[in-house]
């Protein structure tokens, strides 16, 4: 009977180490562990198909900055404005007149980058390019002196970039309490993606890579 009662358990254990191993072969590739928001620096925030603010509909935002104190902070990258000469984005004080009617020549695609000081402009750019003002993220920089305009007109700056008026900012908790309601969800940044000429791909992309709660 005692000897029964061991086969028994064994056949189990065996039954259940099979079901382990199967469902830890076909687990999500992308996941966190614990609380899936509990680190949301250096990633993409994502909005998914609950998100009722219109303003942030279908948006992919790089995270730049996260902490218990001042919240989070970071910028839309797939939401184009339009094309403006950079003459309009510089100080007028800052050129020459010849300078400004070049620079009234040369066109820049413009992105909203969120609510909040919606006249600020950040240049999000590869790590390839330095200034007096960059603060660099890793693989990508924020530049935010008028520099970089003039440099990026005369093809002198960056290889990549992305001239970003406003950002989108959370105050402490704010931002959590919003991806409990599953308005957003995280991916690893890709850098290729950031850059993409084609802004209408770059949410559904993202949403593809993003990481699955559990």
């Amino acid at each position: 009977m005692k000897k029964n009662i061991l086969i028994f358990l064994f056949i189990i254990l065996q039954i259940l180490m099979v079901n382990y191993t199967f469902a830890f072969a076909e687990g999500p590739k992308n996941y966190l562990k614990g609380k899936f928001y509990s680190t949301v620096e250096d990633h993409f925030l994502i909005a998914t198909e609950k998100m009722d603010d219109n303003r942030f509909s279908k948006t992919v935002i790089v995270i730049l900055e996260n902490n218990k104190d001042e919240g989070a902070w970071g910028l839309v990258i797939n939401k184009p404005i339009g094309s403006m000469p950079v003459a309009l984005l510089i100080d007028a004080s800052l050129s020459s007149s010849e300078e400004r009617e070049e620079l009234y020549k040369f066109h820049i695609p413009v992105f909203w980058g969120g609510p909040v000081e919606v006249k600020k402009i950040f240049v999000l750019h590869s790590s390839d390019y330095e200034s007096v003002s960059t603060k660099n993220y890793g693989k990508i920089s924020i530049t935010q002196d008028y520099k970089i305009l003039f440099d990026i007109a005369k093809n002198k700056g960056p290889k990549n970039s992305l001239v970003i008026l406003g950002y989108s900012g959370w105050a402490t908790g704010q931002l959590e309490g919003e991806m409990e309601k599953d308005d957003w969800i995280l991916s690893d940044i890709d850098v290729s993606l950031i850059f993409e000429k084609e802004s209408t791909s770059k949410w559904k992309k993202a949403y593809k890579n993003s990481f699955i709660k559990i």
